[in-house]
């Protein structure tokens, strides 16, 4: 179950937002997209996604060109979570993770089993048993992401895409999340600004700057010193964990008078 990009871009009028951008996102592995802001990897996951159309070139799943796909069959193996998905909705949660089953059912069908069990997994999976009758409005901000999450596992989707996911939780539901996401058998690609976060728990790593790709590969060979100066205009060093072995980022700051290096303009 893997997603392949070939050299696809997209522009928004003559702005190129994702240029030439070629990946692939490695069945059962976690891929994830780093980038600053404006880099261009909210439009990259929605085209991945097949919400958008690039302008050249092509997306392919499992060797399929995703525009041959019909919506329906690409709702039912890919699940998207947006960095700012929200409803107006008074709904109650469970009622809103029951959308997640709306691609494998249809018009007249009535709920059945495998759709009481998707549901009732995907919320113990995002550690919502107790809020399931809470009132969506009542919900804090991470509340509602992990609601969010809680829909897209109940979709049961082969690929799940997540933009910054971890955006308005606290420090102990970003690391749950983040290894839920971890420990699926699910091809994952994920957006995260916290660079330790994406080294500990990514198997691969993209590394994006003015919509394209300027580094690519193991957290270990991406995450170095000189990219994080050319790319995030930040002064760090970098040395493996004692804890989990993976790449660990120390930031330094900036010292007065002295200007910040310019990101890397590739």
């Amino acid at each position: 179950m893997s997603i392949l990009a070939d050299n696809i871009s997209w522009r928004i009028g003559k702005k190129t937002v994702v240029d030439g951008v070629s990946l692939r996102a490695e069945p059962g592995k976690v891929l994830g997209l780093l980038g600053p802001n404006g880099s261009g990897k909210t439009s990259l996951l929605r085209i991945l996604s097949g919400l958008r159309q690039p302008h050249e070139g092509s997306v392919r799943l499992d060797g399929t060109d995703m525009r041959t796909i019909g919506r329906r069959a690409l709702a039912q193996r890919i699940a998207f979570v947006e960095q700012h998905a929200n409803t107006t909705a008074d709904l109650c949660v469970i009622d809103v993770v029951k959308l997640g089953r709306f691609p494998h059912r249809s018009p007249f069908a009535g709920w059945g089993a495998a759709d009481e069990a998707a549901v009732n997994q995907a919320i113990s999976r995002a550690g919502l048993e107790h809020k399931r009758h809470d009132r969506w409005q009542s919900l804090s901000g991470g509340e509602r992401q992990r609601v969010h999450i809680a829909r897209a596992l109940a979709q049961t989707p082969t690929e799940l895409l997540l933009d910054e996911p971890t955006n308005h939780l606290d420090i102990h539901h970003q690391i749950s999340l983040l290894q839920l996401i971890s420990s699926l058998s699910l091809t994952c690609i994920v957006s995260l600004h916290d660079l330790n976060h994406a080294a500990m728990f990514c198997d691969r790593l993209i590394v994006m700057n003015q919509g394209r790709i300027v580094a690519s590969g193991s957290p270990e060979e991406v995450m170095t010193e000189r990219l994080l100066r050319d790319v995030f205009a930040v002064d760090a060093r970098v040395e493996a964990s004692p804890h989990h072995s993976r790449p660990h980022v120390q930031f330094l700051p900036f010292q007065p008078g002295v200007a910040s290096a310019s990101p890397h303009r590739g």
